[in-house]
């Protein structure tokens, strides 16, 4: 689930957010803890609370046994898909058996940029090579002037995220874990209360009222540099800042039938690119177009898709560029309505794509999500 700044999970800290998803996930697929090679966790901002590697101190807060480790891996908006991946790749050649892999973001307790050093964390040659890299804001910016994508495209496809999250609230209800959380930050073994829903949707949101939203990353200095931009990014047609956890397990074929484990579905490919770090959101359509070439099957052949919402110009450029079905991606909302908790969004997308394919009755999903620096990861999977 997501909460707000400073809402609803914002007195647990982010260890013990993470420590409740990876004890329910053990508890709901009755696994034997102990039988886990590794956990793999996604978290970008690798400060504070989220410094002491997050995924071995929830592992240990969940009460869960000493001999398996973990490991906390940063690919940015796709550290969780990363952490997915990986997993799968160590399953595939035999390093590993079984597997857990996911992420987590306290956005409200170690804000985004915590982990930074210094002014300039691109370096000097970065600078000097692209004039200086730009906020993902103004890529944006850039994303909706390359594709000509309307201030009132972003606005309506914003508010349909929403609409469609609100509208798949019962069914998003069987993937969510109920947190405990201490009504009072400063007494964390005190009083508590169960939050069980999501924070930030709201289902009244119409493009009407996201049109009165003034442009979020407007600066005369970039509107000088960069003169085709509009400006008509704001904070309604972006990803909620959010708090959030995901988990999955993975195993071989052959463990999950010796345990008499059920799969729900397997990884067909994977892939990884890197692209234009100014215009960094554009990744997403090479990295779709390379995993589709390793897996063999066509855009066609995806029976849905899910493209992380970091900003609507992301989804709506992706779709132009392939000329796909809108109603076949994020049927049940994405990041600018359910929020984007870094670490832990690829997860979710994952647990998302994989009930939409059970739902329909579906065979094949795609996820992908676009990356700071220029970066994008992409999976394809087939329900089983």
């Amino acid at each position: 689930m997501a909460g707000k700044p400073g809402g609803a999970l914002s007195t647990l800290h982010a260890v013990e957010l993470l420590a409740q998803v990876l004890r329910a996930l053990v508890e709901r697929s009755g696994v034997d803890p102990g039988t886990v090679d590794d956990v793999l966790i996604g978290c970008v901002s690798q400060a504070s609370e989220q410094a002491a590697t997050p995924g071995r101190m929830a592992w240990l807060s969940a009460g869960l046994p000493e001999h398996v480790p973990a490991v906390t891996i940063d690919r940015r908006c796709g550290s969780s898909q990363q952490s997915v991946e990986f997993a799968a790749h160590a399953i595939m050649a035999g390093a590993y058996d079984v597997a857990i892999a996911g992420g987590v973001e306290s956005m409200s307790r170690v804000p985004m940029g915590s982990a930074r050093m210094g002014a300039d964390a691109h370096g000097p040659g970065v600078t000097a090579r692209y004039g200086g890299l730009i906020p993902q804001g103004v890529s944006a910016e850039l994303v909706a002037a390359r594709f000509g994508i309307s201030r009132e495209e972003m606005d309506g496809y914003a508010a349909g995220s929403h609409q469609r999250a609100a509208a798949s609230q019962d069914r998003a209800a069987r993937d969510v874990v109920a947190i405990d959380v201490p009504l009072d930050e400063a007494d964390p073994q005190g009083e508590r209360r169960s939050v069980t829903s999501d924070e930030t949707i709201r289902p009244d949101t119409t493009a009407e009222r996201l049109a009165a939203l003034a442009p979020a990353f407007e600066s005369a200095e970039l509107a000088a540099r960069f003169p085709e931009i509009r400006w008509s990014v704001t904070a309604g047609n972006s990803s909620q800042i959010t708090d959030g956890a995901s988990a999955l397990l993975l195993m071989s074929e052959e463990r999950a039938s010796n345990l008499g484990l059920r799969p729900r579905a397997r990884v067909v490919a994977t892939a990884v690119v890197g692209d234009d770090p100014l215009q960094m959101l554009t990744g997403p359509i090479p990295a779709t177009e390379k995993v589709l070439k390793r897996s063999g099957l066509t855009a066609d052949d995806i029976d849905y898709f899910e493209v992380n919402e970091a900003f609507a110009s992301v989804p709506l450029a992706w779709l132009r560029h392939f000329d796909a079905d809108p109603a076949r991606l994020n049927v049940h909302g994405g990041a600018i309505a359910l929020g984007h908790p870094l670490g832990a969004s690829g997860g979710r997308l994952l647990t998302t794509l994989l009930g939409v394919l059970e739902d329909t009755g579906s065979r094949y999903g795609l996820q992908t999500m676009c990356e700071a620096g220029g970066m994008a990861n992409a999976l394809i999977i087939e329900r089983v």
